[in-house]
Parts: structure tokens; C-alpha cells; sequence
């Protein structure tokens, strides 16, 4: 007997996504990592981005959708389960019958002054900014906070479906390669309010 899927996707969405991931460069095959990041009001914030298949472990269920490889962390699973992704007039969404149990978390009252803040902001300046301004988009620095750059997007890559595959794939390698004491980048956008967001949470 099938198991039932966790998260179910729609034909347009699950097609579109595959043609987004085949756009990846690298060997091996992509799925789609969907984690739940926190949450704001009563609806759970989502993260989306194509990570190698083999690179899920024993904290990852890996749920097959035709030609696409779904992977879930297993601390996430009753937080998506029964969930839809679709393709909406706007962009993905993702229909969600499941609501937050905890308040939400906030970026920390990190410091935006120092030797690493500086070298964060001037490699925002000079180097993801101008990267990213042909989409309409600019990032800038909330906090820095044990080694962890707080970061805002926004213009277009606020409520933007790619915004965290920007953010892991271009802005935090930029960083990170050019402050190698950099431990990460946290976004702290508030998505939901973007004025054309692609990606957005569905509204029940």
C-alpha cells in the first residue's frame, strides 16, 4: 500500500519547478528542499531551494513527485503535512492547513558597528547590490550577531519566490567568500508585505 505524500503539487507548479531546476548547473540530481523557517501572524514562512539529492541525510525524507525529488526535514513534516503547492496568477504558493504553535522569533539586537559589520556593509556596497539592481532588488544590513549577518531584501527581491535561492546561492557565497569569519546569512525580510511578491503564502 502507498503511503500518503506529505505535500502535495499541482501539474503547473510541479512543471514549472522542474524547468527551474533544470536550469541548475552541476552533476547529480536537484530536488526542491522546502523548510519551514518561522512564521508571521498565523501562517508559517517558508524557505525553497534546489539542493543535490545526495545530499540528504537521516533528518531528511526525500518524497518523489514524477520527475521531482521533494526533500523535507523531519523536523518540518507535521508542519507541512497536507499542504498543496500551487501555481497562482502571482506565482507559487503554498496552501497550508497547519498554523504556528510559538511566537514568532525576530532577528537579535545584533551591532551594526565594528570591523565585520563595516566589511559586511562594504561588500554589500560594492559588490551585492550592484549584482542584484538589475532585477530591481538591494539588500541591506540589519545586524550582525555572533558571526551571523542579519539581512533585508529589499525592491524585488522582497516576496520574491527566489529571494532564498538569491540569498544562499549569490548573496551569502559573496559574502562568506569575501569575509571568511562570516558564519551566515540570515534573512529577515518580511516577504509577505512585498509589493509584487512571486512567491507568497496562500491565503485560506
Amino acid at each position: 500500500m502507498t503511503e500518503p505524500t506529505i505535500l502535495s503539487v499541482a501539474a503547473d507548479a510541479l512543471e514549472m519547478i522542474i524547468e527551474l531546476r533544470d536550469q541548475e548547473e552541476g552533476d547529480g540530481e536537484f530536488g526542491l528542499l522546502i523548510e519551514v523557517t518561522g512564521f508571521r501572524g498565523a501562517e508559517f514562512q517558508y524557505e525553497l531551494s534546489f539542493t543535490p539529492v545526495s545530499d540528504a541525510d537521516t533528518d531528511t525524507v526525500v518524497e518523489r513527485h514524477g520527475d521531482l525529488a521533494l526533500m523535507l526535514r523531519n523536523d518540518d513534516i507535521e508542519k507541512l503535512r497536507g499542504s498543496s503547492l500551487n501555481l497562482t496568477d502571482r506565482g507559487l504558493a503554498m496552501n497550508n492547513p497547519n498554523t504556528p504553535a510559538t511566537p514568532a522569533m525576530e532577528a537579535p539586537k545584533g551591532d551594526l558597528t565594528g570591523p565585520l559589520a563595516d566589511r559586511v556593509q562594504q561588500v554589500l556596497r560594492e559588490q551585492v547590490n550592484p549584482a542584484i539592481a538589475g532585477h530591481g532588488g538591494a539588500a541591506e544590513l540589519v545586524s550582525v550577531d555572533e558571526g551571523y549577518a542579519y539581512l533585508r531584501l529589499m525592491g524585488g527581491c522582497q516576496g520574491c519566490g527566489m529571494a532564498a535561492m538569491t540569498l544562499s546561492t549569490g548573496i551569502e557565497r559573496i559574502l562568506t567568500q569575501a569575509i571568511p569569519e562570516l558564519v551566515g546569512v540570515v534573512d529577515v525580510t518580511d516577504h509577505a508585505s512585498g509589493t509584487d511578491p512571486y512567491y507568497q503564502q496562500a491565503k485560506k
